[in-house]
């Protein structure tokens, strides 16, 4: 069995600024992983929390700068201390640098509360595997979040657009997808208009423009949406940030998926409803998110 990619950090404070030797010193790797995470830390016992995922290209961690800065905005959310990002961007390569030669990897960034008063950071690695949806394409299923869009400003305390560890309704959400004999799950608020993924952000192109929703709606801001957003804009084409509907979605020329790893899913049916897809399109979305080196 392969000893798993884990390194611990000694959360520094996000104003710290140490030579390269005292930086790599707070950075440790956990081994066999044997006796890292007490049972009294908040993150397994409450999911009191916060993650990100990278996607990694080769030996390129994707959009580094966009995920830490995702991970600042969340811990704010939560009240978690800022994070140092010189030391999560030493931790991140240190991790890239002891993964196999392979196409895809996801390296994992995560924050808990920890126990005691002191926060838990550790920066994992493992390959990814393929992702057949690039082509063949995903089934959704609507699903009522039972929140009005509007809760980010109305009730804060329930941490809308942050990323945190406590993902068992997106998870129980990904099931009654795969009950009902799709593979991914489109949330719509209380006031009828589309969301997020369990996992992901979407976007739908309408008479020629590329259209999410605002991260204002409550969902968590999409930063493969991100990239392409500014591939969009190298290449000219038009691209908002609007309220969506179910029927925006089912009436699009186009709809996907995105997230860091899989990149763009192409939707063909929703709640059984077949959609249209741009194969060709697709590809050069998800060549352009694979070409990125940053």
């Amino acid at each position: 069995m392969s000893v798993p990619i884990v390194f611990l950090l000694d959360v520094l404070p996000a104003d710290t600024v140490v030579d390269d030797a005292d930086l790599a010193a707070t950075i440790t790797p956990a081994g066999d992983g044997s006796g890292v995470l007490s049972v009294f830390d908040l993150g397994p016992a409450r999911g009191d929390g916060i993650f990100e995922t990278i996607g990694v290209v080769g030996r390129h961690p994707q959009s580094v700068e966009a995920h830490l800065d995702r991970l600042t905005e969340s811990a704010a959310i939560l009240d978690l201390p800022a994070p140092n990002h010189a030391q999560w961007r030493l931790a991140i390569a240190r991790a890239v640098a002891e993964l196999p030669d392979v196409d895809q990897s996801a390296v994992r960034l995560v924050v808990t509360r920890g126990s005691g008063g002191r926060p838990t950071a550790w920066v994992s690695a493992t390959p990814a595997d393929g992702f057949p949806e690039r082509e063949n394409g995903i089934e959704v299923v609507l699903l009522d979040r039972g929140l009005p869009s509007d809760v980010q400003q109305r009730s804060p305390w329930l941490l809308a657009g942050a990323k945190t560890l406590s993902y068992a309704v997106n998870m129980a959400a990904l099931r009654e997808a795969h009950r009902r004999g799709a593979d991914d799950v489109l949330f719509v608020s209380s006031d009828g208009f589309v969301l997020e993924g369990p996992t992901s952000t979407v976007v739908v192109r309408i008479d020629g423009t590329f259209v999410t929703p605002p991260p204002s709606s409550g969902i968590l801001p999409g930063t493969t949406q991100l990239a392409l957003w500014a591939h969009l804009e190298e290449q000219g084409l038009a691209h908002e940030y609007r309220m969506l509907t179910p029927e925006d979605v089912l009436d699009a020329e186009a709809a996907w998926l995105l997230s860091s790893v899989r990149l763009a899913a192409p939707v063909h049916a929703v709640d059984g409803r077949a959609l249209a897809v741009d194969a060709g399109l697709t590809t050069q979305i998800n060549d352009a998110l694979l070409s990125r080196t940053d």
